[in-house]
């Protein structure tokens, strides 16, 4: 059901799944809030989502996301996390990352997602050959600060 979501919705669970684990609920103005759109389109939304059955929402009240909307809220996070460490990992700016991790979970085929997903588990976890990863982190560090003209247009 996830891949038949837009990324716009995909947005809303994702922000509702967030606020519900910082909080334990969510309310229209926090995601609103959160996603910088008008209380009206929260509501819009949220609705949506309702009659979906992946949240749980009574008008002036909190919003909580269903099982099945916490296993779709966890999965698009898992993705937006993977492209931000992977851009981490190749030295992205921290905020540069955060959003363009936001446009990469929403474009990709799932198999490249995959592939992305097991390289960063790889150079994250990897405890096979770790002198290995610490040397060739060092080099690309190194290489990167020996390339320095400016962002590429």
């Amino acid at each position: 059901m996830a891949s038949d979501l837009s990324d716009r919705t995909e947005d809303y669970l994702r922000s509702i799944h967030r606020i519900v684990s910082e909080k334990g609920f969510a309310r229209i103005k926090d995601v609103s809030h959160d996603l910088d759109v008008k209380p009206s389109s929260a509501v819009e939304m949220v609705r949506k989502l309702s009659d979906l059955g992946l949240v749980r929402y009574e008008k002036y009240g909190g919003i909580t996301l269903t099982g099945q909307g916490t296993e779709i809220a966890e999965v698009i996070e898992k993705r937006h996390e993977t492209f931000r460490k992977f851009l981490s990992i190749i030295l992205v700016p921290e905020k540069i990352a955060a959003d363009d991790a936001h446009i990469l979970e929403h474009r990709l085929h799932p198999e490249t997602i995959l592939q992305f997903t097991r390289f960063v588990e790889f150079v994250t976890t990897t405890r096979e050959h770790p002198r290995f990863l610490a040397r060739w982190w060092e080099e690309f560090k190194q290489f990167c600060d020996r390339q320095k003209t400016g962002p590429v247009r």
